[in-house]
């Protein structure tokens, strides 16, 4: 029989396999009235066992309106397992939740089956172990249909799952517990750090808030400028007849640059495509160099980055701009980066956008873009500032993201 690899050495009592029949029982939700919705109790949807770790009354999004006799019936308590009875991809369906709140009784949609707590187990630990790889191939390869996918109550009654003792449960769903509340923790930092750095940009180019010079003088007036008044070269992407086409689309070469690319005022690797030495040669448009700074203006209009060293030589397809200034005596790179994330310019993308279905901005309206410039020495002092906030936040990002994935091997390796 199977066995996990991570194990605590006071247990070694072999995992036993039971049916979910065992432990749970089915019964799919409520279908209401358009009338009955909006108000009343609590009312676990599919979102609700999509975007949540566990499912708590108060994270619940909807609510309905229905007679006590209803609710007992369709009652959901501490440690009941909710499952997403259908869904437009294989790979959702069945999808499971646990709800952990044992102060308030919730109620749930037509959309989803109850699991009601009828067996012994640990509601944390079974939550996790519902969503391990061979309980989920189990449930995708049972479920039904062509163009939306099914499961039902005899599909789970019949699904097998491989479990300890409730001591050892316990003690897993204890340990990795403390790892997501370490991981709660730190996006709550990031979250509060971001919500930081936004208030203050606003403060910062608002001109409410000022730096001074060496000798706590007051730096002189910021001056009003366009974009096309700026000494900054702009440069479309490539698209038309020399759009690369999808088959000169490589995965190595020279570094072809799409909007997906563009996290976090950065450019990113992940799903990077590539082209040739000889078609990044014959393409005319989006030549890149260290500090350019690229903007996407076609589609999510405003998104941002700056060009490292790493990407001397790459190219951008035609959903962006690149900028790049031509005198850095006049303004700093990594300063009109941070002008083109304000909420200032942000707001202005939005006004001088064009078209419904799809969102531009033309050169000419990116030209437009209106700046307030400070001196040379009040721009540095501002880039540095807000950099260092970017820092720390890309270090607690980095953090979040090594904890995500010291939980995901956890979890391969502490269940079958």
């Amino acid at each position: 029989m199977l066995q996990p690899k991570l194990r605590f050495k006071t247990f070694n009592d072999k995992w036993n396999i039971k049916k979910l029949r065992e432990i749970l029982e089915f019964k799919n939700g409520i279908n209401a009235s358009k009338e009955q919705y909006g108000k009343g109790i609590k009312f676990i949807n599919v979102l609700d066992i999509l975007n949540n770790d566990f499912i708590t009354y108060d994270n619940i999004i909807g609510r309905v309106n229905i007679d006590k006799n209803l609710l007992e019936k369709y009652s959901v308590s501490y440690g009941d397992i909710l499952f997403q009875r259908s869904s437009e991809t294989r790979e959702e369906v069945g999808m499971a939740n646990v709800y952990l709140d044992k102060n308030k009784i919730a109620t749930f949609g037509g959309f989803i089956i109850r699991g009601k707590k009828i067996g012994s187990y640990e509601p944390y630990f079974m939550n996790k172990l519902l969503q391990t790889n061979l309980v989920r191939n189990e449930i995708i390869s049972k479920a039904g249909g062509s163009t939306r996918y099914n499961v039902g109550q005899d599909i789970l009654s019949e699904v097998k799952i491989i479990i300890p003792s409730i001591q050892e449960q316990k003690k897993i769903a204890d340990f990795l517990s403390s790892v997501d509340v370490k991981i709660n923790l730190t996006e709550n930092k990031l979250e509060l750090l971001k919500e930081y750095k936004k208030g203050i940009m606003q403060k910062i180019f608002n001109q409410e808030l000022r730096f001074k010079d060496s000798n706590g003088s007051d730096y002189p007036k910021w001056e009003e400028k366009k974009l096309g008044e700026l000494p900054i070269y702009v440069s479309d992407g490539n698209y038309g007849e020399l759009y690369p086409k999808q088959e000169e689309l490589l995965e190595q070469g020279v570094p072809f640059i799409r909007v997906n690319n563009l996290k976090n005022s950065k450019i990113s690797f992940k799903e990077m495509k590539y082209i040739s030495k000889e078609l990044h040669q014959i393409l005319l448009s989006g030549h890149l160099i260290e500090s350019d700074i690229l903007v996407c203006t076609r589609g999510e209009i405003g998104i941002v980055a700056y060009v490292d060293y790493k990407f001397n030589g790459a190219n951008i397809n035609a959903q962006l701009c690149l900028l790049r200034i031509k005198d850095k005596n006049i303004i700093i790179p990594h300063f009109l980066l941070h002008s083109l994330n304000s909420y200032n310019i942000q707001k202005q993308f939005k006004e001088l956008q064009t078209g419904s279905a799809l969102k531009q901005l033309p050169k000419k309206n990116l030209s437009k873009l209106i700046f307030n410039i400070p001196c040379l020495e009040e721009q540095q002092k501002i880039t540095d500032f807000l950099s260092s906030i970017d820092d720390k936040i890309e270090k607690l990002s980095s953090n979040l993201e090594e904890l995500k994935e010291f939980k995901k091997g956890l979890l391969q390796q502490m269940f079958v």
